[in-house]
């Protein structure tokens, strides 16, 4: 018997849905045409007529440029969810759901993605086994309360509450990446542009000032050496930045040792520091919030919330205050002994604790810190700003004013 659903189940992940050019005519006898994913021509005139549009033409497209090469993003699998929590939620069936949420979607990825989870679906797998096949997509604490959901018959409630979870991390996470991203991608113009100057604009001058047989003032000599420099090592300074950067991955990669020193030498620094611990809050309050409401035991959720952190010193805390509680410890007087909650933070889940209603107030928690995560990054982008303009501005404008330096001396001479 295991062995047809396996091979049922193979079958039928050979089928791949195609994308199909059609053209046809409503209902009140417009012209019309789009594209949709399909496994057949004949679906596609089937889904036509259903939308009241009689189909004249319906084309395979023979050419799809890099559309089965692209990934699937966490964000795919936020909005899947939310979908899917919709149609739940308007009555639509678990299994015709996939059908509709694969069929609409753009990228052919998620397309195979959900296809697949149908038919484990179909097969008689449960929901939360079937995205367990998938852990690139559905980590552990989605799968369980996926599981939790359809044990207690709550499985709308659920897709509701993990598509809000999953949607708040991702826009958390987007946040943090453009705070972080900005610096680094002024810094990288700035060497850019400095390098395209030292090595093609400099040399013009230098060849003039050379002609003109005086002697050069210091700021000028000193930017003609770094050209000279420049022009002679460039493939040593490129390779050296290489090497950096690809060393920095790799042990980013391989070495948690190099992981954890990285996050906490980040929560000292003193802008980006605590917006990352702002972060690292709002996802352990979010993430223990959803876990509660949903009935998780506490000590589970903790390993959940670790996991979310997002940073090492955070995980280790969490993973602490796990082991306080699992010995009788009160969670709020846990935080406490780790030191890297603030005392606001600890103070409400007390008052939770107090009431009975810790969920609820972990996830006010939640809320005030991502506020809080999105005014320091509006505030920092402002910030950053005329810092950036000024950088930019005072190396290009001294190498400008190292080069006409000479000029102007040899326009008083005369």
């Amino acid at each position: 018997m295991a062995t047809a659903v396996k091979r049922k189940s193979a079958k039928s992940k050979k089928t791949k849905l195609k994308n199909f050019q059609w053209v046809g005519v409503n209902k009140q006898g417009n012209k019309m045409k789009g594209k949709m994913p399909a496994e057949s021509a004949d679906a596609v005139k089937q889904q036509l007529l259903k939308q009241g549009i009689k189909p004249k033409t319906v084309n395979a497209e023979l050419f799809s440029f890099g559309a089965s090469k692209k990934p699937i993003k966490p964000i795919d699998i936020a909005v899947f969810l939310r979908q899917l929590a919709i149609m739940m939620k308007a009555g639509v069936p678990l299994v015709q759901s996939f059908d509709i949420i694969g069929k609409g979607h753009e990228n052919p990825s998620v397309q195979d993605l959900v296809m697949d989870i149908k038919t484990d679906v179909e097969s008689g797998n449960p929901f939360a086994d079937s995205l367990r096949n998938h852990p690139k997509y559905f980590d552990d604490l989605v799968c369980d309360l996926i599981h939790a959901g359809e044990q207690s018959g709550t499985l709308e409630q659920m897709l509701d509450r993990i598509a809000t979870y999953k949607e708040k991390t991702e826009a958390l996470k987007s946040k943090i990446k453009s705070a972080m991203m900005y610096p680094a991608a002024v810094i990288t113009v700035s060497l850019a542009v400095t390098a395209i100057l030292l090595i093609y604009v400099v040399p013009m001058f230098e060849d003039l000032f050379s002609n003109a047989g005086a002697d050069l003032p210091a700021l000028t000599a000193m930017v003609v050496s770094m050209s000279e420099n420049m022009q002679a090592n460039w493939y040593i300074y490129l390779g050296l930045l290489i090497a950096i950067v690809v060393g920095y991955v790799q042990l980013n990669n391989k070495s948690e040792k190099f992981r954890d020193s990285k996050d906490a030498l980040l929560l000292k620094f003193p802008i980006f520091g605590p917006l990352i611990q702002k972060a690292a809050v709002a996802r352990y309050a979010r993430t223990l919030a959803t876990t509660f409401a949903a009935g998780v035991p506490l000590v589970d959720a903790l390993d959940s919330a670790a996991g979310a952190s997002g940073n090492a010193v955070y995980r280790k805390a969490i993973m602490k205050i796990k082991e306080d509680v699992t010995t009788g410890l009160q969670i709020n007087l846990a935080m406490i002994s780790t030191g890297v909650f603030p005392n606001m933070v600890n103070q409400m889940v007390a008052i939770g604790e107090e009431s009975g209603a810790v969920d609820t107030m972990l996830a006010k928690v939640a809320d005030i810190y991502e506020q809080e995560v999105d005014d320091a990054v509006d505030g920092l982008s402002s910030l950053i700003e005329p810092f950036v303009i000024v950088f930019i501005g005072g190396v290009v404008g001294t190498i400008i004013v190292a080069m006409y330096l000479p000029i102007f001396k040899l326009g008083d001479a005369f």
